[in-house]
């Protein structure tokens, strides 16, 4: 059965109530994000479309606890984070959040498993013995453990955004967060990229992915469309799935 057909049943992961983000400069007033309510459940796959200053990259923040909302409520595993000062965030962010950027953000002069093992380095009960088992772990999850020892600028795009996965996975974060996960990569690599990531879905990772990429963005249970700082629409895995068959026909008809 596919996660996002239980999604409903379960206590959501995430909830996000009435959220709103104003930035002011000067005498502007600029609402970034206004009303915005979401639940994501354990097992999501979540992609978050929209034109360029639609809120996605903001709304993205606010779920990273990287920024914090203006208005509204933001839940996490049930207990309200927004309010939170920034050392109790940078905790909370640190224990349940792993973050995948487009631009990859590896330390150039550590190596692989240096920059990997970062993260769990600023935990209260960090070991090094128990850090370099899970840096092997994940190594080996995202198929990257014959290159522990090389630097960044010795790998190709491809192979950085797995290292970055590794990184965004090896606290064993409660959700994941891909801000264009393949925007510096070619195609190939884009590819290879994403088949990872839905593998992660598949074996129980919590995902929620900004994209300009339509054809990414289908392969989520739900597209989540933003406008001028709302959801203005989602799409579901069925309606999805339905609207597929529903062009078949049509297509059968237009190729050779």
């Amino acid at each position: 059965m596919n996660p996002a057909d239980t999604a409903n049943e379960r206590a959501p992961l995430i909830r996000l109530d009435g959220l709103g983000k104003v930035f002011h400069t000067d005498e502007v007033e600029t609402h970034a994000l206004s009303g915005v309510s979401l639940d994501i459940h354990a097992g999501d796959f979540v992609a978050i479309t929209g034109p360029s200053g639609c809120g996605k990259s903001t709304l993205l923040s606010m779920l990273g606890l990287l920024d914090s909302p203006s208005t509204g409520r933001f839940l996490l595993d049930g207990a309200d984070v927004a309010g939170l000062d920034l050392r109790s965030q940078a905790r909370v962010r640190n224990a349940k959040i792993g973050f995948i950027f487009q631009a990859f953000n590896l330390i150039a002069d550590l190596t692989v498993e240096e920059n990997i093992a970062l993260p769990l380095t600023f935990r209260d009960d960090y070991r090094r013995d128990v850090a370099q088992r899970r840096v092997r772990e994940v190594l080996d999850q995202v198929g990257m453990s014959h290159r522990h020892r090389h630097y960044p600028g010795q790998l190709s795009g491809g192979q950085q955004q797995r290292v970055a996965v590794a990184r965004a996975l090896v606290g064993g974060p409660r959700i994941l967060l891909a801000d264009e996960p393949s925007g510096n990569l070619d195609s190939r690599n884009g590819e290879a990229v994403m088949q990872l990531l839905e593998e992660l879905n598949r074996n129980g990772a919590t995902l929620c992915m900004v994209t300009h990429d339509p054809a990414f963005a289908r392969r989520a249970h739900r597209i989540v469309h933003m406008l001028d700082g709302c959801i203005v629409d989602e799409d579901t895995f069925d309606r999805l799935r339905n609207e597929e068959d529903r062009d078949m026909p049509l297509l059968r008809e237009v190729l050779p």
